[in-house]
């Protein structure tokens, strides 16, 4: 669908200054601290998103009508999924080094694309899954090495276990995503994304008997910062698509590996193997094969229903 106003540049901005806000508030997640529950960490993610998202819908006249749905259960599936996913990223996150995290979770489109044949009968044809199993060869160059870390036990099979908790956290990212695309064919996107951070924000209450600590001042301020990064980005992100096509600022995403690599070797000290370059772009490849087949085959159904009209 053409976008409102028609400015891609804007659009690419919008997009670009998402990615940034989101690496800020995986970089305040880093620092917090590895040792805190992730369930606490979606928490202050979801809750303080909120402030920023209801101010913006309220500036845009649409708060109140953001709370109207038509699809509760909609909404529900739709959170349980995105929270699980939260929660298990979020443990990849802290305990994995940055550009790795980042380069894993690029799994997620890949997984949505069979997903979208299995679950919502779209045709994909041997474009797209010679992409997807391209890109799931990068993930495992990416994986291998962390996962073989379990032989060696200790502090190394946390990373193992970060690494898979990524894999997993993106095939359910992947079904969260289905569920989108179901909701967007009748609720509002003020919508999906409020409902989503009321959502995960009262399921990782759940979570406050395994383990949630007092936290010092500094971590507390570095989660709450978090949250309201991850408000800010989606705010950006929406707007993104305002201005500009999905196609046209999807593979922009893609500039998070190398932003995340600068900010991961000056904050973190962060310097990625051969494998993990090697794999992420194996993986950015495929990503960007599929989003150019993607707008291809939209270009080709508009064509269609303007023939048949």
């Amino acid at each position: 669908m053409r976008s409102a106003t028609g400015n891609p540049m804007r659009g690419i901005a919008f997009k670009v200054g998402s990615v940034v806000v989101f690496l800020a508030m995986q970089t305040f997640i880093k620092l917090a601290g590895s040792d805190i529950q992730p369930g606490q960490v979606t928490f202050c993610r979801s809750f303080f998103a909120l402030f920023p998202i209801m101010a913006y819908l309220a500036y845009r006249g649409q708060l109140r009508s953001a709370f109207y749905t038509a699809n509760p259960i909609g909404h529900l599936k739709r959170g349980t999924l995105g929270i699980i996913s939260m929660g298990l990223g979020f443990y990849g996150l802290l305990h994995l080094p940055l550009p790795e995290a980042i380069a894993l979770g690029y799994a997620m489109p890949l997984v949505a694309v069979i997903f979208a044949a299995v679950f919502l009968g779209e045709t994909v044809r041997i474009y797209r899954w010679s992409a997807v199993l391209f890109g799931i060869v990068g993930v495992a160059i990416i994986s291998w090495p962390k996962l073989t870390l379990f032989r060696e036990g200790g502090i190394h099979a946390e990373q193992a276990i970060g690494a898979l908790t990524v894999l997993l956290a993106s095939v359910l990212g992947g079904m969260a995503m289905i569920q989108v695309r179901r909701l967007v064919e009748e609720e509002k996107t003020a919508t999906i994304v409020l409902y989503f951070s009321i959502t995960a924000t009262v399921f990782s209450l759940v979570t406050v008997p395994f383990g949630w600590q007092v936290l010092d001042l500094a971590p507390q301020l570095l989660l709450i910062a978090a949250g309201f990064c991850g408000g800010v980005a989606q705010i950006l992100l929406t707007e993104s698509y305002r201005h500009a096509d999905v196609s046209t600022v999807a593979p922009f995403e893609y500039t998070s590996i190398v932003i995340g690599g600068v900010v991961a070797y000056f904050v973190f000290g962060d310097i990625p193997s051969g494998a993990t370059l090697l794999g992420t772009a194996i993986v950015v490849a495929a990503g960007i094969f599929i989003i150019y087949r993607e707008h291809q085959l939209d270009l080709e159904r508009r064509e269609a229903r303007q023939a048949g009209s």
